[in-house]
């Protein structure tokens, strides 16, 4: 992911306090200085970050995950992603994250993007991936996710979409970018 050179926008950070340090996440309270020479306090949520992964079947399906999810208190559709272990690489946590959740493997993958998710208050970066010619090698979740597949055509993903079954952020974006890379004729449709 870029980031833009200095600019005269840039905040400078005076101190770090640490209020929380959890399994998933962090919560530090920033202490910065603003351009105009004041004082500012900043909450952040630290999180390592995550990949997520735009599956397409053989028959052009695209693969989706239904879990429920405490935050919102709903069964949420998504396409399967997963946080990075320390030292992991985008790229391998997308396939294991492919495989512990879907069962699948994939012969061809292709980045996508990356995105920050809600650079107001995380600094957590999911990078976005596509997966074809996928191969089912089995299922296996860890111990607290209990999560059903599915699968839908882009026309019926639409239909979802316009109806508000589908709203996850990172699932959007991924679909978007899919999307623009096939408009733009980018190299994913020539490798594919």
């Amino acid at each position: 992911m870029k980031k833009f050179s200095k600019t005269a926008l840039d905040e400078k950070l005076i101190s770090t306090e640490k209020i929380f340090e959890g399994k998933l996440l962090k919560l530090d309270k920033d202490m910065v200085l603003l351009p105009n020479g004041k004082q500012a306090t900043r909450e952040l949520i630290r999180h390592p970050g995550a990949a997520a992964i735009l599956a397409i079947t053989n028959e052009q399906k695209i693969i989706f995950v239904e879990q429920y999810r405490h935050p919102v208190g709903s069964v949420v559709l998504e396409i399967p992603a997963g946080k990075i272990d320390p030292g992991e690489d985008p790229l391998t946590c997308a396939k294991r994250e492919l495989s512990e959740e879907t069962g699948f493997s994939a012969k061809k993958w292709h980045k996508l993007t990356s995105i920050a998710t809600t650079p107001g208050f995380t600094d957590e970066v999911i990078h976005l991936y596509l997966a074809k010619e996928l191969v089912y090698t089995g299922q296996h979740t860890d111990n607290d996710e209990f999560i059903e597949i599915k699968s839908f055509t882009l026309s019926e993903i639409i239909t979802m979409i316009s109806e508000g079954l589908i709203y996850d952020a990172k699932t959007l974006c991924a679909l978007f970018a899919y999307d623009l890379n096939i408009r733009i004729n980018c190299e994913i449709i020539k490798k594919s």
